[in-house]
């Protein structure tokens, strides 16, 4: 039994005008209601995620010496490696049982947002990382562009509402390794309860079960995606900007059955980020006497400043 909503995106992309306003109205359905649908026909290969599945197991495969040599001082974990135990849900001090590799923004020298955007490091123990996972990042940022280009039509603004804000936006590449559970865990799950900090988060299907959302009944739910099915969810700045209307729902990934605690488990997160100057001031069409205004005026370079710190990223 499925917990949350399927969509086509080819509808949307390629379909008639029926097709198209059909598509918009079940996945604003979906963020509204639930924050979460499962997409199929998103136009990224098969292929490309089983190969960066398989670069990204060798490369979580290396010794963490190795592994440490790409872990960047002053990055916030924003480029690069981020070794065992060092993020925590935001209302939690216990750090999730996992370590991450993070890919950035990419753009060319002379372009005028150069200086925001480091360098990623090249892994020379797996090249074929690094180049398949900027492969995969522009096909991550092609798809979710065409999503918020259905959100904007369902938020009754321009389709382009949301394509100068992303062109070059900060968005984050992440493959998180969930190593085997060794021993019982002092308290700690594999990722803590948490809302996502972006405009969408786009995620391949996992090498293992475990994510779970928490429901409008404040009960916890599977997801379990099928086939070449691809979980998105709405994050807090996309909810901050709808002032609540779409919902930044809770989630988590729970630790394996003790009988599955040899198992490791591999997971590849696309959050779309807007460029940090976006102004995340509440929409007014989304502020009524039912709805009052919930948040204060903030860019989203200041709010993503602002959670990196509370998730201990950023000192």
């Amino acid at each position: 039994m499925r917990t949350i909503p399927l969509v086509d995106l080819s509808t949307f992309v390629d379909g008639d005008a029926g097709q198209r306003k059909a598509f918009v109205d079940k996945l604003g359905k979906a963020f509204h209601e639930i924050g979460f649908v499962g997409v199929t026909g998103h136009g990224i290969s098969q292929q490309l995620i089983d190969d960066f599945y398989t670069a990204a197991k060798r490369f979580f495969a290396l010794d963490v010496s190795k592994k440490r040599q790409y872990e960047l001082a002053g990055m916030a974990g924003q480029r690069g490696y981020t070794s065992f135990g060092k993020e925590h849900a935001k209302q939690s001090e216990v750090a999730d049982l996992k370590e991450f590799f993070q890919i950035g923004q990419e753009v060319a020298a002379g372009h005028p947002h150069k200086d925001r955007y480091p360098d990623n490091p090249d892994v020379d123990a797996v090249p074929e990382f690094m180049e398949l996972g900027r492969q995969l990042y522009r096909a991550f940022e092609e798809s979710g562009g065409n999503l918020l280009r259905a959100i904007a039509l369902h938020l009754e603004l321009p389709e382009n509402y949301f394509e100068e804000k992303i062109e070059a936006g900060n968005s984050i590449l992440r493959a998180i390794h969930y190593p085997p559970i060794s021993k019982e865990p002092d308290s700690a799950i594999r990722a803590e309860q948490h809302e996502d900090i972006n405009l969408i988060t786009l995620l391949v299907g996992a090498s293992a079960g475990g994510l779970q959302l928490l429901d409008m009944n404040n009960e916890w739910q599977e997801v379990v995606p099928e086939n070449d099915e691809i979980v998105i969810n709405v994050g807090d700045m996309l909810q901050r900007l709808t002032n609540n209307y779409l919902k930044s729902t809770t989630h988590r990934v729970v630790n394996p059955p003790r009988e599955e605690w040899h198992k490791p488990r591999l997971s590849i997160p696309f959050f779309l980020h807007p460029k940090s100057e976006m102004d995340l001031s509440v929409l007014d069409k989304t502020v009524t006497a039912d709805n009052p205004k919930h948040y204060e005026s903030i860019t989203a370079g200041e709010y993503l400043d602002e959670r990196l710190r509370e998730i201990g990223l950023k000192k």
